[in-house]
């Protein structure tokens, strides 16, 4: 088609034009209304007729950017003469849309940080240069697959217990979308729950038998909706089950795993190991805290009584910079105290860099744009990880 002639309708309206005999057609879909166009094979024709129009009338969903996607698409399609790009959900496409649905479905920050807490900590375990065998490697790849397998069940399981409240906070979740039913939902953290108690039980480790138990009892607490449980409805008990697990038995079981286990020495906590946990305590809560600054929407609508619904946006954020900062300069204190030039060199200006850089981000963040609350939240996570690459340097 060398030129259309769209008119100008409301949102609200869609027309609908029945095929004409001798000629072609094309259906142009934009928004939430459908306009239908027929060419002549002798001249251009622009139908309406009125007794196939029909109005309906509905709200407005503020998902329609997404959820129109394609229709848009098919516009400029349509408008240009250029082919339509292939439907995403045909089967050529249904195994990269299957990964990015479990991408994001298994909080890939939550999996990143698992990683690398065990990583760091196991390095903390490590003597001498003989110490890097392959029973290391290989004990460390056990505790990591382990813990990513029950990773998948606490927050698969949270995300099964919030699909209301994920639909208002965090509605590009499956569940929340609907790319997942409740059954899927149900059978992946059954299956990954199975598997990881399933490996941590073939390897024979104690401390990784038990850090994966514990985990998996507060994870429940945490979200599961049943009498006496769902913790994370109180803000101070939501607190401390993430402060458990991702300050205490991250840093003590895991470091065990290697020491005990893999290793066959004696249970001894050297300083490294002490100071991970300290410090890993500040930031832990800092992340139990930050992380419903985002939701307060969703959770004042279903009585999640957050820090952030009872003290308000800002001053949780400010709490949880001062509680970092405090972090960062104790660690500056606890690195200045090092025997090991570079160890103090190393820990000292690492630690002093990222709170002066926390700082600066903190001082531009607009506390009423939540895509920035949210990237801030992010920026913190990339701090979690940045703080397990400075741990094992601490001497």
């Amino acid at each position: 088609m060398k030129s259309l002639i769209i008119g100008s309708f409301s949102n609200k309206l869609s027309f609908y034009s029945p095929p004409l005999p001798n000629s072609s057609s094309s259906l142009v879909t934009t928004g939430c209304y459908h306009v239908s166009l027929r060419v002549s094979k002798h001249k251009r024709i622009l139908q309406s007729h009125s007794n196939f129009v029909r109005c309906n009338f509905g709200r407005y969903n503020e998902s329609f950017p997404f959820s129109h996607k394609l229709n848009t698409t098919r516009v400029a399609s349509a408008i240009s003469e250029q082919p339509v790009d292939p439907d995403p959900t045909s089967p050529q496409h249904s195994l990269p849309n299957a990964l990015n649905a479990f991408y994001r479905f298994s909080r890939p920050h939550t999996v990143i940080g698992t990683a690398l807490s065990i990583i760091s900590v196991s390095l903390l375990a490590v003597q001498k240069l003989s110490d890097f065998s392959p029973q290391f490697f290989i004990g460390v790849l056990e505790a990591i697959v382990a813990a990513f397998f029950m990773n998948i069940y606490i927050v698969g399981l949270n995300q099964l217990s919030d699909i209301e409240i994920d639909k208002v906070n965090k509605p590009y979740l499956p569940l929340a979308s609907g790319e997942y039913s409740v059954k899927t939902g149900i059978l992946i953290v059954s299956l990954f729950a199975f598997m990881s108690f399933w490996l941590g039980w073939i390897v024979g480790s104690w401390p990784l038998f038990w850090a994966l138990f514990i985990s998996f009892l507060l994870g429940t607490a945490y979200s599961i909706n049943i009498p006496m449980l769902r913790w994370k409805r109180f803000a101070l008990v939501a607190a401390m089950c993430i402060l458990a697990v991702r300050a205490i038995i991250v840093q003590i079981a895991f470091y065990l795993h290697i020491q005990t286990f893999v290793y066959g020495r004696p249970a001894v906590f050297p300083k490294p190991v002490i100071f991970a946990t300290g410090f890993m305590s500040f930031f832990s809560v800092v992340i139990a805290l930050f992380k419903d600054i985002p939701d307060i929407v969703g959770d004042k609508i279903f009585g999640i009584q957050s820090f952030t619904v009872r003290l308000g946006q800002k001053r949780v954020f400010w709490i949880c910079i001062l509680l970092l900062e405090v972090a960062y300069a104790v660690a500056i204190l606890v690195g200045a105290s090092s025997p090991f030039l570079w160890s103090r060199y190393i820990t000292v200006l690492g630690h002093a860099i990222l709170g002066l850089i926390l700082w600066g981000r903190a001082k531009s963040t607009d506390l009423e744009n939540k895509p920035a609350i949210t990237s801030f939240y992010m920026f913190i996570w990339q701090l979690f990880y940045a703080e397990y690459l400075l741990i094992p340097l601490v001497r």
